[in-house]
């Protein structure tokens, strides 16, 4: 189930809480589906994410956990479970394998308007930001730099995305 796309910036990602709960966008284009959906749906089982990417030159790229779930709205739809990372997103592997996302894990889903949007402000998106992250699919569609969509130790620059899916399926 594809819960997040982008594709050409023609949907604002930088909305407030309310929109990111209830979802905005159309599912045949870009969108976010719901932090509430996506709890209730990450909540009914052991579910795994995949996070397809490509760059300006047209390169994809994927993101694997084995395991992904999101708490509900009272604890501000935290990124309580993240798995062991497979793709080719992040090359160098070691320590670090699958930085991007797990950087993230424990952290609250934040936007310019919930109690602690600053990051949320200062990169133009929301994104379970920790220390304004190292990774942020929400980010301003061909944002440049910190505010854009990024994704941390991608081949080829963090900052040249183009496309994004983010998808969950029962493990």
């Amino acid at each position: 189930m594809v819960f997040q796309r982008r594709v050409n910036g023609s949907v604002d990602f930088y909305r407030n809480w309310t929109s990111y709960k209830e979802g905005f966008g159309w599912l045949d284009h870009e969108f976010w589906l719901g932090n509430d959906k996506l709890y209730y749906l990450t909540n009914q089982g052991k579910y795994q994410i995949r996070i397809d990417l490509v760059n300006v030159h047209g390169v994809p790229y994927y993101a694997k956990y084995d395991l992904f779930r999101i708490n509900d709205e009272s604890d501000f739809y935290r990124l309580s479970e993240l798995g062991t990372f497979n793709g080719t997103a992040d090359p160098n592997g070691g320590s670090y394998a699958g930085t991007a996302l797990r950087y993230d894990v424990n952290r609250r889903f934040n936007t310019f308007d919930s109690n602690s949007g600053t990051c949320s402000e200062d990169q133009y998106g929301a994104w379970w930001y920790y220390g304004c992250s190292i990774s942020n699919l929400n980010g301003e569609y061909n944002g440049t730099g910190y505010i854009g969509i990024k994704w941390y130790n991608l081949p080829g620059g963090e900052y040249n995305i183009t496309y994004t899916e983010m998808k969950i399926r029962p493990r």
